[in-house]
């Protein structure tokens, strides 16, 4: 029974010590993970890898950059002037014209019959003037009913003229060469006065209007040249120059309204579509980021500057003035200097502080490489 009992205390005894250095193992662990006084340095645990990048001086294009609607270089809409019916379509939907073009007949019987009726008179009129004429002539007739003859014959051609011009505003044409647009009418259709039949624009170049703050109007003149882009073809630039100046300042906006012109070949450009116009001022040398390494917050930014010392590297957070974004980079107005070392991507893993450390640095101390873009890794609080 003694035996049993001593043999019970004593492996109580064994798991008992078991669980207390367990314990310690834990807390040593634990306090050397977390007391900062472990291996720093590469491969001191595990950390996100980001690029590192040096802040350098570019070339930035300095310009103006407005919104801006395309427009055919002339643009109508083809409408009649009466209501009547249409007895003929003659046009295409999408169809290129030349200035003059027919496009649409109305209904014209009543002016057909007044020309029908203006064109008897002057025959009439005609035939009593050459009478009259040739009597005159002879001695026969005063010369005053020749007179009141031509003066008939004069009228009448008048009359036919009038008729001619009522008859022709039955034919609608295109007043400019362009191209149209779609239609939905059709003979038979009843069109009204202000009635769209379909629309007609000059696209062999589209124009532009938009707003120039009033402070470029010295450096800007009319020529200046400029580029725009569009959704519908992105990456593309179409070039084109300021073609006109409005003759006033709107007194609110302090901006006056310049017109653009572009050649638009193969008509890609079409009426309505939204164009970002960039005004070209000239080229700047400027420091600038890669756009990965610039994190937005509110209304400012930064960036996480890469600060080395005797006890290692940090990344510290900097605040920074950003300007023109061209070409993926960013202009950096304030907050860096040249050849500063910041942290390229991965901005969001790293807290401001933290420490940071270059892979292979210590292999580069002892054999310089070719220059080239390092990383680093962010050290896991």
């Amino acid at each position: 029974m003694f035996k049993r009992h001593f043999f019970i205390i004593g492996a109580a005894c064994l798991l008992g010590l078991m669980v207390v250095a367990a314990v310690f193992k834990i807390a040593f662990s634990d306090g050397g993970a977390g007391d900062g006084k472990g291996p720093r340095g590469p491969g001191a645990g595990r950390g996100q890898v980001v690029a590192e990048v040096v802040a350098q001086r570019r070339e930035f294009a300095d310009q103006i950059r407005v919104l801006g609607v395309a427009r055919g270089r002339r643009s109508v809409n083809i409408t009649s002037n009466t209501t009547q019916l249409v007895t003929q379509v003659m046009f295409a939907d999408g169809q290129a014209v030349a200035a003059g073009t027919p496009l649409v007949e109305l209904q014209a019987r009543e002016e057909d019959a007044d020309l029908i009726r203006t064109r008897a008179q002057l025959e009439n009129a005609q035939r009593e003037y050459d009478r009259y004429r040739i009597l005159a002539e002879r001695g026969v007739a005063p010369r005053v009913m020749a007179e009141t003859a031509e003066t008939a014959l004069k009228t009448a051609q008048a009359g036919v003229a009038a008729a001619e011009s009522r008859r022709g505003d039955r034919i609608l044409r295109a007043p400019f060469a362009g191209v149209l647009g779609l239609t939905s009418v059709t003979p038979g259709t009843l069109i009204s006065p202000g009635s769209v039949i379909t629309t007609l624009d000059d696209i062999s170049g589209v124009r532009v209007d938009f707003p120039l703050p009033e402070r470029y109007l010295g450096v800007l003149p009319v020529g200046a040249p400029l580029t725009a882009t569009t959704d519908a073809f992105p990456g593309e630039e179409f070039n084109g120059r300021i073609a006109l100046l409005d003759t006033r300042v709107n007194e609110q906006t302090r901006a006056i309204i310049a017109r653009a012109e572009f050649p638009n070949p193969g008509n890609r450009i079409r009426p309505g579509m939204m164009m970002r116009v960039a005004v070209h001022q000239g080229r700047r040398q400027s420091l600038a980021v890669p756009e990965a390494a610039v994190q937005y917050e509110g209304q400012g930014a930064f960036v996480y500057r890469i600060a080395r010392g005797e006890t290692g590297a940090t990344a510290q957070r900097v605040e920074v003035q950003t300007g023109a974004v061209e070409g993926g980079y960013v202009e950096i107005v304030s907050g860096l200097a040249n050849n500063d070392h910041i942290v390229a991507s991965g901005l969001n893993r790293i807290q401001p502080g933290a420490p940071v450390s270059v892979e292979g640095e210590a292999a580069q101390r002892r054999a310089p490489t070719k220059g080239g873009a390092r990383t680093t890794q962010a050290a896991r609080p």
